[in-house]
């Protein structure tokens, strides 16, 4: 089956969460939430040391992610025969995604896309690292080049007005000549369309909420141009639907508002519930705080989540309110090194 949209109603999606503010391997998982602690795939991936009691012995804490400010996902979705693996954003630093990478045992080869959401640092920063590193894994595989799917309108640098009256500005954005040179097939895109076959990637998305009014003091620079851009229009999500369980959505900060995003999603792919809510629902600091009692009330009556999954930007309050919430049943909180198992049914 085919969504009206044109991508497949999936057998299979994966989602490892590679980047994010957090690590958490130790907390429970309720059971049927279709979330796998890093750890449990760490025991079962890494050769025991030796054996006690009938038991083998893994050394695994010295193989956890590192956690940081930013976020990245690595989605593979399957149906049939056919896959296709999209990584949603890189974080800030290419070093240290490369080094989860490998905890995580990824096979750079097999990244079709690398999905930027939006030009923020914290998800752009390392895109030149990885980049050639895929790039490299890729031709040395005999694949074709990797794709890197990019919004046009690239900023040069970003920043906040903080209270203090100082501007906590983010590093440049790298260029796209420089993402070329890395070995990246740069696709610039700033309207709905289809990604690796198997992925829904929005454009902008639109504002319908009264109180989601974008990241206030947030400016922008071109050259030595400067604007006031509390929108951030330039940021997209991702959503894949799995077949019997409903859509996906993949969003990086939601600085369109996270209802909105959630509204979009269901607009684009209709009679579908949104099942998992993936990502950072921007609901931290004092200029946004004050959302987080409106976005819980729509996200439980408008968007209807089975699952959400917050995390980067979303801040302890607005991930508390959350958990109250959706309790153990619907709360399955993004962290470094997670993984979300949807099949279909």
């Amino acid at each position: 089956m085919t969504s009206l949209q044109g991508t497949p109603d999936l057998d299979e999606l994966t989602i490892t969460i590679v980047i994010d503010n957090a690590t958490d391997t130790l907390s429970s998982i309720a059971p049927g939430l279709p979330q796998l602690p890093e750890i449990a795939y760490l025991l079962s991936g890494i050769s025991p040391t030796g054996q006690h009691d009938g038991h083998n012995c893994v050394v695994a804490f010295d193989h956890l992610c590192v956690a940081c400010h930013g976020f990245s996902a690595l989605a593979t979705a399957r149906q049939d025969d056919r896959t296709a693996t999209v990584l949603f954003d890189v974080g800030p630093y290419g070093d240290v995604w490369l080094a989860n990478a490998e905890r995580l045992a990824v096979d750079l080869s097999t990244i079709d896309v690398l999905f930027l959401s939006h030009w923020h640092w914290d998800h752009s920063g390392g895109i030149t690292t990885v980049v050639a590193a895929i790039a490299a894994a890729r031709d040395h595989a005999g694949r074709p080049p990797l794709v890197v799917d990019v919004h046009p309108d690239r900023p040069d640098q970003r920043g906040i007005l903080t209270p203090l009256d100082v501007f906590a500005m983010l590093p440049p954005e790298p260029t796209l000549e420089a993402i070329e040179t890395a070995g990246g097939n740069v696709a610039t895109h700033s309207d709905v369309h289809v990604v690796a076959d198997h992925f829904l990637a929005s454009g902008d998305i639109p504002r319908q909420t009264s109180y989601e009014t974008g990241l206030p003091g947030h400016h922008t620079w071109h050259g030595d141009q400067v604007t006031l851009d509390t929108g951030i229009h330039d940021e997209r999500f991702l959503a894949a639907t799995v077949r019997g369980r409903g859509t996906t959505v993949l969003t990086a900060c939601s600085h369109a508002g996270v209802v909105n995003v959630g509204l979009e999603a269901r607009r684009l792919l209709p009679d579908q519930q949104v099942d998992l809510l993936l990502g950072g629902y921007h609901l931290a600091g004092t200029t946004v705080e004050d959302r987080i009692e409106p976005t819980m009330h729509d996200l439980t009556n408008l968007v209807t989540p089975r699952i959400v999954a917050p995390g980067h930007c979303t801040g302890w309050r607005a991930a508390a309110a959350l958990a109250n919430a959706y309790n153990t049943t619907g709360y399955a909180p993004s962290v470094v090194g997670t993984r979300y198992l949807l099949n279909a049914s």
